[in-house]
């Protein structure tokens, strides 16, 4: 985990001097490029606020970032095992190919090896590097406003059928539950710490996940449901305007976000988001705190469970809650987030 090493300043300034001491350790996710790359590559630096720094290669794809093409962050692995470097290079030839396990075995090799030589290097198998590869430009083909079927086509899948599948296990719903003149839009946004899906109206904001967290299928789907004319992909001006307030928060400019809400929960649920929209930027609350802040000292689970169904992150700092001993504890998002989160938060601290 990323709070088990050196603070991202520190990291940062390793990578300004390309330390090679953390070679296998750490790569560096670079948003402005959308690529990511070893702290010993040769490329001109990164500015600090367009930096977030990885454990595993896997957590670097996961989050929407493609390798350097001057340092090959995976030619570590690739050059101390053959059989990885020929995979690797095979898909690089055809990004856009729905690889199987049938072409694995084509290729001489065993696909439980392969699978578990990927999972050690880069913490997903070499079908999951490809399926992500695929789905991402399909996405794009979509938000570009093309057809169903040029995205099918940009991802690679010979089969509608295993697109609609692909697609539904990241958005909830398959393409063709997408209505273009939806009253929700769904557009992927860039940041520091990785992509994000932000589900919009006109008026509102009412998801705003990264795009690997587990429940994003689920709360895209019970969105889809719960409006008429369901969810379509694009973007209204309050996609604009939160994703010009996220960058002013990664770039150290402002913790406010004045992003009008669409609350779908309870009425304590719903309670329990505003408490947390109270904490301010740079201070923390555990659960039994934050509970006894509401006035319900004896509610501390159910203020747990309301946290964790929190669909709009960073604007609704679920972050912010930890555990009554310090521990950071669980985050959809990943605890290497939470821990980022709370580090740039510490910028944004009331004197």
């Amino acid at each position: 985990m990323l709070f088990d090493l050196p603070n991202d300043d520190a990291l940062y300034q390793a990578l300004l001097e390309r330390d090679a001491s953390y070679e296998g350790r750490v790569w560096v996710c670079v948003a402005s490029t959308g690529i990511f790359c070893r702290l010993t590559c040769p490329a001109r630096k990164p500015l600090r606020q367009n930096c977030s720094f990885q454990t595993s290669i896997g957590d670097c794809i996961e989050a929407g970032f493609r390798p350097c093409k001057r340092c090959h962050p995976m030619g570590p692995a690739a050059k101390s095992d053959p059989m990885i470097a020929t995979l690797l290079d095979a898909l690089n030839a055809q990004p856009d190919r729905v690889w199987r396990q049938g072409d694995i075995e084509h290729m001489g090799y065993d696909p439980s090896t392969v699978r578990r030589g990927f999972k050690r290097h880069f913490g997903m198998t070499f079908l999951e590097m490809a399926r992500q590869t695929r789905l991402r430009m399909g996405f794009e083909t979509l938000s570009n406003g093309e057809r169903v079927i040029d995205a099918q086509i940009d991802a690679g899948f010979d089969s509608p059928s295993a697109f609609r599948k692909a697609f539904a296990k990241l958005m909830g719903v398959t393409p063709g539950a997408l209505n273009a003149d939806a009253w929700l839009k769904a557009d992927w946004l860039r940041t520091p710490l990785g992509d994000m899906i932000a589900v919009t109206d006109k008026t509102h904001l009412h998801l705003l996940e990264f795009t690997e967290r587990k429940a994003l299928p689920t709360e895209l789907a019970k969105l889809q449901k719960s409006v008429s004319g369901g969810i379509g992909i694009g973007r209204t001006a309050i996609t604009d305007q939160i994703e010009a307030e996220l960058a002013a928060f990664f770039d150290g400019r402002s913790a406010t976000f004045q992003t009008p809400l669409a609350l779908h929960g309870s009425d304590f649920t719903k309670q329990v988001w505003r408490a947390l929209m109270d904490i301010p930027a740079g201070e923390t609350r555990s659960y039994g705190g934050l509970a006894a802040n509401m006035g319900r000292p004896e509610a501390s689970r159910a203020v747990a469970r309301a946290n964790g169904a929190n669909q709009i992150a960073l604007v609704i700092p679920c972050h912010r809650v930890i555990g009554a001993d310090g521990s950071l504890t669980g985050y959809g998002g990943g605890l290497w987030r939470k821990q980022k989160l709370l580090e740039i938060e510490t910028g944004y601290r009331q004197a």
